[in-house]
């Protein structure tokens, strides 16, 4: 482990694992930019935050976005891509838009700011790329099709990335998390258990970022599976 200071793009920011990973990364002294389909839902500033809008389902405007983001700050060496949404249910209870925009913000939209980014962060002596999945991308599961092909699609992009990136100073890393107590549920029939030891906390995962971003230059850490003691789903009434 070393404790050099990095400049990190977070996805995704403004809540749940997005948001606790960008808390944990300025209290470890860390620069943190941060993205939300709204800026104005980041809180107090923080002299080391700055939040801008990005909305990952537009994806004809994520390369200005990237061009923006490097030109504004060029000692950028870390991207953790923490943005997205679950939405689950039978095939044919899917329209085509849902399918469409699911897959896009879920995977496309992080191979776009990838591609848009990666020449640069080719160029630094020290460079990061965090993904988060989901156990979703190890395992296809019932009403879990369209999502779980878009972390599917994700786990595999990490894999060949890593390959691609292994002659330059790019890690490619991938964090699967299970279940996590966040409002990622809110919207959804299902929750993970109340009970201690029934979910992993937003902390847990921001824990797993920080770890592989303090790596040293000559470790590279692939991917991490994260899961509670105990699997309890909870169906809402």
């Amino acid at each position: 482990m070393h404790t050099v200071k990095r400049t990190v793009l977070v996805t995704g920011a403004s809540s749940g694992i997005g948001r606790a990973i960008a808390r944990l990364l300025l209290a470890d002294g860390h620069r943190v930019i941060g993205t939300a389909r709204d800026s104005g839902r980041f809180g107090r500033p923080d002299p080391n935050f700055v939040g801008m809008a990005l909305d990952l389902a537009k994806l004809a405007e994520i390369p200005a976005f990237a061009k923006q983001i490097q030109n504004n700050f060029p000692e950028l060496d870390a991207v953790v891509f923490a943005a997205g949404y679950g939405q689950f249910g039978g095939l044919e209870q899917f329209s085509f838009e849902q399918i469409e925009n699911l897959m896009t913000v879920n995977f496309t939209a992080q191979a776009f700011l990838t591609r848009a980014l990666l020449p640069k962060l080719k160029q630094k002596t020290h460079a990061s790329l965090v993904y988060i999945g989901s156990e979703a991308a190890l395992k296809g599961s019932r009403n879990g099709s369209i999502y779980c092909a878009s972390k599917f699609a994700l786990r595999g992009f990490t894999q060949a990335l890593r390959d691609e990136c292994g002659k330059s100073a790019v890690r490619v890393s991938l964090v699967n998390p299970g279940m996590v107590d966040t409002a990622f549920f809110d919207t959804l029939s299902f929750a993970p258990g109340k009970q201690p030891g029934q979910a992993l906390s937003a902390g847990d995962v921001a824990d797993a970022v920080a770890y592989i971003l303090q790596a040293g230059p000559h470790c590279a850490i692939d991917e991490i599976n994260l899961n509670p003691p105990s699997k309890v789903i909870e169906f809402k009434k």
